[in-house]
């Protein structure tokens, strides 16, 4: 493994020559990519204010039984993650500004809804309501940040993948103050973080509809066909969204295969907290300068495998520990060790995936490739978690689960399109 890092960061041919130093990435954004990434920060703290407390209270306030709730977050999951390739076939077609702004009335009315919905299929109503807002919105966010941070490289400011890692870190930054805010929020009940939620959305629906543009400069519509055959033909594409639905599989382990560690290692999962709060101030604070290094020295291509063979790395820590039985303080080091390898390669991984899609994203068909590359993933996920279920039930050695997992994103690293459309980073 140690070779293949070395051939990875071995600088590409004109690299060694000193470059200029970099600039302040923010001064020199335009103002409309300061407001989309802006709007992904807004995004995640009003989604992350409801959505980690809703799983309680559906079975305590209400009285759901235990698979009625698994359902109804199954439900969200689906109408978010499953439609954004539906999502962006209509983003083609009607423009950004429509699917933001409709997508943030759904969303207003889902969690409006949500906090007073009593009733079970009142419940399944209002996530199905949040969860298609997002299939709207995100990919239009997404697939525009990522068109734009091309024309930010193209007009030799820098590697747009330090611009998608801003808005990678703002984004997480979200995902880390949300909580706080609706645990603060709860302290008065559920239905008041559910107001706070839609009044995060009311301020991004009104800041967008005043600031952004009617028409895109540079941004085509597609009216003809839905481009979903053309897609699926796709070798290139569809081996990134393979290589990139590894990656997420390996994320959802923080959910899966980690608590379980933790429990075996400390007799209870208190400790998963600190650890999710380890990662997201990693990414915040850590992001922009891993960015910056990558850009430097990595095209595309060999960031992402990269950061996959991080990934697999951090699988390997545990299964390497997993041996000699360590509890404790101790036991949790190399759970800590995954949590950070993961993060080190999600770092790698998610700016260069969507720096990559306007490379392979045929023209006018941006915003359908940015919501295929998550549904597409997102069906893999789906499908890898539950066999991932199963190995962690069988019964196994205590280390063959681990690197069992180690050999899934250490594999797809041979899917990564080769040749043109690699996209080197200028």
């Amino acid at each position: 493994m140690a070779d293949v890092f070395s051939r990875l960061l071995t600088k590409r041919p004109g690299t060694g020559r000193r470059r200029p130093p970099h600039k302040p990435i923010w001064k020199h954004l335009s103002p409309l990519l300061r407001l989309l990434i802006l709007t992904q920060l807004a995004f995640n703290i009003g989604f992350f204010a409801v959505l980690p407390f809703l799983a309680d209270h559906l079975g305590t306030a209400i009285g759901m039984a235990g698979w009625t709730v698994g359902l109804v977050l199954g439900l969200r999951t689906f109408s978010q993650q499953g439609l954004f390739v539906v999502g962006g076939r209509l983003i083609d077609r009607y423009g950004v500004r429509p699917a933001v702004l409709g997508g943030c009335v759904l969303r207003i009315a889902g969690f409006l809804w949500l906090g007073l919905a009593k009733e079970t299929w009142a419940v399944i109503g209002a996530v199905l309501l949040i969860g298609f807002a997002a299939a709207l919105f995100s990919p239009a966010v997404e697939s525009e940040v990522a068109r734009q941070a091309v024309v930010w490289e193209e007009e030799g400011n820098g590697s747009r993948t330090r611009v998608l890692a801003l808005f990678s870190a703002a984004g997480q930054a979200g995902a880390f103050v949300g909580p706080l805010l609706g645990g603060l929020l709860l302290a008065v009940d559920f239905r008041t973080a559910c107001l706070a939620g839609a009044g995060v959305f009311v301020l991004v629906l009104a800041g967008h509809a005043w600031l952004m543009p009617r028409h895109i400069p540079g941004r085509t519509r597609s009216r003809e066909g839905s481009g979903v055959r053309e897609l699926l033909r796709h070798r290139r594409f569809l081996a990134l969204c393979c290589a990139y639905g590894s990656y997420l599989l390996a994320y959802n382990q923080l959910y899966l295969a980690l608590p379980d560690e933790v429990e075996r290692a400390t007799g209870s999962q208190a400790p998963l907290a600190w650890l999710f709060a380890l990662s997201s101030l990693l990414v915040v604070f850590a992001q922009l300068p891993v960015a910056r290094w990558a850009s430097d020295r990595l095209d595309l291509r060999r960031s992402m495998a990269a950061g996959l063979l991080l990934v697999a790395a951090g699988f390997a820590v545990v299964a390497a520990a997993r041996p000699a039985g360590w509890t404790g303080l101790a036991g949790l080091l190399p759970a800590a060790g995954y949590v950070v390898l993961l993060t080190l390669g999600q770092m790698l991984i998610v700016p260069a995936a969507r720096a990559w899609v306007p490379d392979l994203a045929k023209e006018g068909r941006i915003g359908l490739y940015t919501g295929a590359l998550s549904s597409v993933s997102g069906l893999i996920v789906l499908l890898g978690s539950s066999a991932t279920g199963s190995l962690l039930g069988m019964g196994l050695p205590p280390a063959v689960p681990w690197l069992i997992l180690a050999t899934v994103p250490a594999l797809t690293v041979a899917l990564l399109p080769r040749g043109p459309g690699s996209a080197p980073v200028r």
